[in-house]
């Protein structure tokens, strides 16, 4: 079963509530987004770090074949 824009960015959103959350579907088959997470939390992270964060918020819908979601590009940043 394919996720929604909107689940992504709740998913998110449950671990950082005040972020600014952008989410693009890019093929339209709802397996394949891009996601931008800004969040003052990223202020002493790495982007390493800052992804990570972002992918555990995600609560496994990416963990292997059986991953609800198939692809996700991810950008984060602390705001400036």
């Amino acid at each position: 079963m394919a996720l929604e824009a909107r689940e992504i960015e709740d998913l998110i959103r449950e671990s950082f509530p005040d972020a600014e959350i952008t989410i693009t579907d890019l093929a339209g088959d709802g397996n394949h987004y891009a996601a931008e997470v800004i969040d003052a939390s990223f202020q002493d992270m790495n982007r390493v770090q800052q992804q990570r964060a972002v992918y555990a918020a995600l609560k496994g819908k990416m963990d292997g074949s059986a991953g609800e979601l198939h692809a996700l590009a991810l950008t984060t940043k602390a705001p400036e």
